[in-house]
This record gives C-alpha cells, sequence and structure tokens, in this order.
C-alpha cells in the first residue's frame, strides 16, 4: 500500500455516506469533520496540524453558502481538496538557479535517509531537462559512501567528482574548479549522514554552506518514520535554514503523515518524492495533484508528463495511427510494454487515473510485474513473422515458443487469447461499436 492509499480510502468512505443525502445540516457536517480528524491522526498527521486543519474546514463547510447548495457534499470536498493542497505546500517549488554557473545543491539527511541515492535521481532528472551536473562525494566518514556515490552516479548518467576521505572543505573547493573547466551547470553535494542530529554533523553542514552560498538546502527524509521525519526536519531547519525537502519511499507502506505535516510544522516544503527503487523513480511534488489523488480525484497532469517522457509526438501519432487501423502486431505490444516500464511503477499510475480507485473501491490495482515479465520473455521467444501475424501460431509453434521462454503452453495460449481480445477491441472503436474499456 502506497502513502495515503488507507488516509484517501478512508476519506472517500466519509465522504460517500454524505452523497446518499441531499441536504446536509451543520450536525452531520461536524460528525464528518470528527471523522476526517481521526482518519488524520491515524494516518500519523502531528496532532497540531490536524486540529488547525479540521477547524479551518469546519469553519468554511458549515456556511450558509455550503448549506444551502444545491450539491453540499461536492462543496465540502472542495474545500477539504482546497485545504489539503495548502497543507502540502500550496504549490510546487521550482528548484533555484545562480545567476553564475555552476548552481550548488546540497544536501543532507540522516543516515539511512535514501540521501546518496536521491542524489543520483536528482542528477538524472536535471540531466533529462537538459542541465549538465555532476555529483560531489562529500561523505567521507561512512565506509564505501564513495563507492556507493559512484555506483549511483554510473547508473544515473552523471559524473562524480570525488577525493577520498579528506576534508570536506578541500573537496568542494576542488569540485568548483572541475565545474569551471567541464562547464558543470549544476553541482549536486552528498554530505555525510549521521544516526541522529549532532553538533559535529551541524558544524560540518554549516561550514559547507558559509563557502558554498548553495541555492538550495535540500533535506532528504525517509517518509517511512513518520513523525521522525518531521522531527528531524524541524531540527534541521532550525539549525540549517534548509531551503527544501525530498521525502523517500513514497510509495512504500507509510501513512503519509510526513507529508501532510512538514510544510505546516517547518515552513518549507516537501520539493520532490521517491516513488520507487530506479534511478527514474522521482517526482516533483505538486500538493494540489496529490490532494487529488488523496481524494480519489486521480492526477492525469503526472499521468500526461510520464507518458510525453516515454513517447515523442511522432511515436505517439504512429501509435494512434496503428490502433485506429486495428494495424497493431506483437512487436507493438511488446514496444508499448518498454514504453510503459520507462513511465514507472504501472499500479500508482493506474491510480492516477481519475475515479478508477472510487470507482473499483478496495479492489486490489496493483499490476504484476512478473507477469508482464513473462509476456515479455513469450513474445521474444517468436520470430518476425510469428509476432506479425499472429495468426499462423498454431500447435507445433505454440510448443516451440513455450520451449524458447521456458514457459508453460497455457501462458502462451493466454497471451495470444489477450492480444486478440486487444486486437478485436481496435476494431470496435475503428467502426464506431460501442464497447472497449471495461471502466
Amino acid at each position: 500500500m502506497g502513502a495515503f492509499e488507507g488516509l484517501g480510502m478512508r476519506l472517500n468512505h466519509i465522504f460517500s455516506k454524505l452523497k446518499n443525502k441531499g441536504a446536509l445540516t451543520e450536525l452531520e457536517i461536524k460528525q464528518a469533520m470528527r471523522e476526517v480528524r481521526i482518519a488524520l491522526l491515524e494516518a500519523d498527521v502531528n496532532f497540531t496540524v490536524v486540529k488547525n486543519f479540521v477547524a479551518s474546514v469546519t469553519e468554511k463547510a458549515v456556511g450558509e453558502e455550503v448549506l444551502k447548495s444545491l450539491t453540499p457534499t461536492q462543496q465540502v470536498i472542495k474545500i477539504v481538496n482546497e485545504e489539503l493542497t495548502a497543507l502540502l505546500g500550496g504549490e510546487h517549488v521550482k528548484l533555484a538557479v545562480s545567476d553564475r554557473p555552476p548552481t550548488i545543491i546540497l544536501m543532507c539527511g540522516l543516515q539511512g535517509s535514501g540521501k546518496t541515492t536521491m542524489c543520483g535521481k536528482l542528477g538524472m532528472m536535471l540531466k533529462k531537462s537538459g542541465k549538465k551536473p555532476a555529483l560531489v562525494a562529500c561523505d567521507v566518514y561512512r565506509p564505501a559512501a564513495i563507492l556507493q556515490l559512484q555506483r549511483v552516479g554510473e547508473k544515473a548518467g552523471v559524473p562524480v567528482i570525488e577525493q577520498g576521505q579528506i576534508a570536506p572543505l578541500k573537496i568542494v573547493k576542488h569540485a568548483l574548479s572541475v565545474a569551471e573547466k567541464n562547464a558543470y551547470d549544476t553541482l549536486i553535494v552528498d554530505t555525510a549522514g549521521r544516526l541522529h542530529v549532532d553538533e559535529a554533523l551541524m558544524n560540518e553542514l554549516k561550514e559547507l554552506k558559509a563557502f558554498l552560498k548553495p541555492a538550495e538546502i535540500l533535506l532528504v527524509v525517509d517518509s517511512m518514520t513518520g513523525q521522525d521525519a518531521v522531527n528531524v526536519a524541524e531540527k534541521f531547519n532550525e539549525l540549517l535554514d534548509i531551503t527544501g525537502v525530498i521525502l523517500t519511499k513514497l510509495d512504500g507502506d507509510t501513512r503519509g503523515g510526513a507529508a501532510l505535516s512538514i510544510k505546516a510544522v517547518t515552513g518549507k516544503s516537501v520539493r520532490y518524492c521517491g516513488t520507487g527503487e530506479k534511478m527514474g523513480d522521482i517526482e516533483p511534488f505538486h500538493p494540489e495533484r496529490m490532494a487529488s489523488r488523496i481524494l480519489g480525484m486521480g492526477d492525469v497532469l503526472t499521468l500526461i508528463e510520464k507518458a510525453q517522457e516515454a513517447y515523442t509526438e511522432e511515436e505517439a501519432r504512429e501509435l494512434e495511427r496503428k490502433m485506429r487501423a486495428a494495424s497493431f502486431t506483437l512487436s507493438d505490444y511488446l514496444d508499448q510494454l518498454d514504453k510503459m516500464k520507462k513511465m514507472g511503477n504501472l499500479t500508482s499510475m493506474i491510480k492516477m487515473i481519475p475515479g478508477l480507485s472510487a470507482k473499483l473501491g478496495n479492489q486490489d490495482l496493483s499490476v504484476d510485474e512478473n507477469k508482464l515479465a513473462r509476456t515479455k520473455a513469450i513474445i521474444q521467444s517468436m520470430t518476425q513473422e510469428e509476432r506479425d501475424n499472429p495468426d499462423i501460431i498454431k500447435a507445433s509453434r505454440k510448443k516451440r515458443i513455450a520451449a524458447g521462454c521456458g514457459l508453460e503452453l497455457q501462458d502462451v495460449n493466454s497471451l495470444l487469447k489477450q492480444f486478440e481480445a486487444s486486437r478485436e477491441m481496435m476494431r470496435r472503436m475503428k467502426n464506431g461499436k460501442r464497447g472497449g474499456f471495461p471502466f
């Protein structure tokens, strides 16, 4: 279960009870808000934050304008959506860019927060956007930290500047000269972490901050630690005046309380979030989109952005042409699987479709990634002729394909049936008949 999933289900249940009523009384709204309060507290949201949030929503929801409205429940949900958006930070704050390159991004956080990996993810994201970043290895105490950053940099395709285990201040001075020679426009500095906030850690970070004058000081916190993450953010902000927060493991079994509390407690916004283990699993944190996801309204904009990253305009047009002409082949099917994998975690993408979570209720929306891998293996065991014309795949060919990919005959049959059903759906769409997707 990803972050906010449990909270989202609770809120949807609360509001679905209101939808069954025509008009709403002040008492009914206050009762619903009591349930919202419990749901937020159970999601590990800071007590004071919950108290202020519920008070603000209740004050607006019991107004005459809402109670006398023709759609009072929708009005209440709209108010909750607006207040959730404000609680999460209002709007996405982009990374600052220095007037003179390189732009310095100082990354900090406790050990185990995912800081080093996040350096690589951020670097890869900036590289995709046209920047020329480099990572700087200033975690000189933890065994193998430099090696870890080098491996992360290799995966991300971003160079790493390191000088071994010497004073971090010397390393950043060297990094600035390397950046000038190689025209790196962004330096992402990976600093040391500790098991807890201590004086030695803060003194070193303050020294680096004073020398580098970074455009951004981003604190990486593990969202799985809940209110501990908020406490850590509060301490770092108090001692270092951070510019923003990056939440890792937002795809994990976390209740979402940290994301909903950080802005209110520290005054600093969540800027990015980690949504998986791969280098591409990083998303800008858009409060309004996250609020929509929590309330089961989907997140079309993020879905479109992910699709645009995976598909060029020409590829999208060609796919549309093939679907309209019903000339879609198994080679195209394989290509689409690869494109979908590029878009990231498929389960989280399905949940971005507006209304789908609410419509399917408690049904499992997760995608079996192993099944997709088996599908790829089956298609890759076919000849080009078989991929282009699946109708020629009879018994003997099926046996050969199954043996080639190490799967059962029924797996091959299942894929061919599934593909034929997809082609039939395309034919129906081409002929303008009803049918198609089941939702």
